[in-house]
């Protein structure tokens, strides 16, 4: 129980220390499995087929999003479970959230099976660039419960304090994938189906090493058949956690496919590539901030359960702090560099070039804001305010921005859809401080009466 204890008596900033580098080199390897996919098509096959890859990023978001539902319940429930000190508690969370994981996986698969081509064309897809994104969404579909149950233990494994076993997990996954996409992509010749190859048996290999992890007791909760068996109580107690980053991702689909929609109505095919390299971009960003909030989470949520207020706090400002500081870095770098991350993708293509540097310019302007509201939201999630919770993750993506995107581009046509994204992060992130500041008092007015009892 070695995990369990650092986590109630360590020194905070050294436990975010000692969490955030591994989860840091997680999400970053993990990010690199849509970037990496997106720099070998894009240098390899063209600009249509990078178009048709950013038509079912939305799609991937979709069954990423129940990873997260599944995973991030899963993981708070156990950390605040293990924080009480309730091992069966806990396991009977993570023996739930499995069989969920298995289900709905497969509901999921069959489901888009089954509209994927409708789906296709709501989400912007033209003649140029369907045949490339159906080519990857149909060796990519069949994988979706390895992805699912892979992301979701893997944040299970992170939540019990096995942050270096979450991070090899991400590392032997992604840097298979690394090295797959160029020997299939140009050494086999296989284009985009090579890049989805790649992909899935990653996934593959990710979901096998998490699951050995559980069934070989190397955890602090093991994975036990009893508990497998469906319970509503601890399904709601997952799902009411889980739907706010649920809710966040599933609106990133839908605002992502919004997004190409409107590109190809206000711009063209190459417009919808220049976003899917501003989205990857922003991607590395975000998952920086990610990984802080995968640092603090087990520390917020374990000690919230256990009644440790003042380290909650701790946590939280140092989770923002830190945050803030990687949000400013990347808007200096992207604001100084943004030709020469745009050639990253492609070198040939003149147009993609010029319409990508301007969207990185005016679209991600407001970067350094985001790390703030992630880490804010976060809090409220790993704590299990869950409604609040979802609130904040949905404001910056969609109910700020959706308007925004709708009715910008009919005054400045592209550039509208450009800066529907700084505009929604400055007006968020107004909203999220206000939320912020009053949970800060009941925060200290409940580190103020822990302190009196004592």
């Amino acid at each position: 129980m070695d995990n369990t204890y650092e986590l109630g008596n360590e020194k905070v900033g050294l436990l975010i220390k000692k969490y955030y580098w591994p989860a840091f080199i997680s999400v970053i390897v993990s990010a690199l499995y849509n970037i990496v996919d997106r720099i070998f098509i894009g240098q390899g096959v063209g600009t249509a087929a990078l178009s048709g890859l950013s038509i079912i990023f939305p799609i991937v978001l979709i069954m990423m999003a129940f990873g997260m539902l599944f995973g991030v319940g899963t993981g708070v429930r156990v950390s605040i479970s293990l924080g009480e000190k309730n091992i069966e508690k806990a396991e009977r969370t993570l023996g739930n959230g499995f069989s969920l994981m298995l289900i709905v996986s497969v509901f999921i698969t069959l489901l888009i099976f089954i509209i994927k081509n409708p789906l296709l064309e709501l989400f912007g897809a033209t003649n140029e660039t369907i045949s490339y994104a159906q080519d990857y969404l149909m060796i990519v579909l069949p994988a979706t419960i390895f992805q699912v149950v892979g992301f979701s233990l893997n944040n299970v494994i992170r939540s019990e304090g096995s942050a270096k076993v979450a991070m090899y997990s991400m590392l032997i996954s992604a840097g298979l994938n690394i090295i797959l996409d160029p020997i299939f992509i140009f050494v086999f010749d296989m284009g985009v189906k090579g890049a989805a190859y790649a992909t899935v048996i990653s996934m593959v290999v990710m979901s096998v090493w998490v699951l050995l992890h559980f069934l070989k007791k190397r955890s602090v909760v093991a994975l036990h058949f009893k508990y497998m068996r469906l319970e509503w109580g601890v399904i709601s107690g997952i799902v009411s956690i889980g739907m706010a980053p649920f809710a966040m991702q599933l609106a990133s689909s839908i605002v992502h496919a919004l997004f190409n929609i409107q590109l190809v109505k206000y711009g063209d095919d190459i417009a919808v590539a220049a976003n899917g390299i501003i989205m990857s971009v922003m991607s590395m960003i975000f998952m920086c901030v990610v990984a802080v909030n995968m640092a603090t989470q087990p520390i917020i949520g374990f000690n919230f359960g256990a009644k440790n207020y003042d380290r909650v706090k701790t946590a939280l400002l140092k989770g923002i702090w830190i945050a803030s500081f990687i949000s400013v870095g990347g808007f200096v770098v992207l604001q100084l560099f943004p030709g020469a991350i745009v050639k990253m993708f492609n070198t040939a293509d003149r147009e993609l070039f010029e319409i990508g540097v301007r969207g990185t310019r005016i679209g991600l302007s407001m970067t350094f804001l985001v790390g703030y509201q992630v880490v804010v939201g976060n809090y409220f999630q790993s704590t299990g305010k869950a409604k609040l919770a979802i609130v904040i993750s949905l404001l910056r993506q969609v109910i700020v921005l959706t308007p925004l995107l709708i009715i910008l581009p009919r005054f400045f046509g592209l550039d509208g859809i450009w800066l529907s994204m700084p505009v929604s992060g400055f007006i968020s992130a107004l909203i999220v401080t206000y939320y912020y500041r009053k949970e800060l008092v009941k925060l200290n007015e409940l580190i103020d009466s822990r302190e009196k009892l004592l």
